[in-house]
Parts: structure tokens; sequence; C-alpha cells
């Protein structure tokens, strides 16, 4: 740890931080597809949350202070599969534990 440079410590917050906003977004809209959606699995709306939630991630990022345009496209198919595999188990759990 002490021979890491500042450039090495910042990466890495900015990928904890990343991965931390991608993954409590998964879950908010997880939970919040099971609110809209009533508990139905087939509703379309649920995917629209999941949409919804990986797009305003890109602004939160921003204010905490990674620049969007330092994001590359590996990072943003990482932010939207990390939320939507997160989303998927949280809504399956939730749709599971209502039969």
């Amino acid at each position: 740890m002490a021979t890491e440079t500042v450039d090495e410590m910042s990466a890495h917050m900015r990928g904890l931080t990343v991965t931390t906003i991608a993954a409590v977004a998964g879950l908010a809209a997880g939970v919040a597809s099971n609110a809209v959606a009533g508990g139905d699995p087939k509703s379309q709306i649920g995917i629209g949350v999941l949409a919804i939630a990986i797009l305003v991630q890109f602004p939160i990022l921003h204010v905490l202070g990674i620049e969007y345009d330092g994001l590359g496209t590996k990072d943003k198919v990482y932010v939207a599969f990390m939320t939507f595999a997160l989303w998927f188990v949280s809504w399956g759990i939730l749709l599971a534990s209502a039969l």
C-alpha cells in the first residue's frame, strides 16, 4: 500500500465509487420495479425503471467528481451490466417471495 502512487489510489477510488453506485442503483431499481409493477413480472414498467436507473447514474457520478467524458465504452457497459445484474437478482427475489 505504501508503494502505490496517488494516481493508483485515485483510480482505485474511482472504480470503487462507480461499482458502489451501480450496485446501489441496481438494488433500488429492483425494489422500485416491484413497487411500480405491482409484482407482475410481465410488466414493461420494470424495464423502464431499469433504464432510468442506468441513465440517472451518469449525472450522479459527475456530481461526485467522476467526469462523464472520462468513462469509456467499456466503463459504460460495465455500469449498465452491474445495474442490470443487481436489478435482475433483487427483483427476482422479490417476485419469488410474493408467491
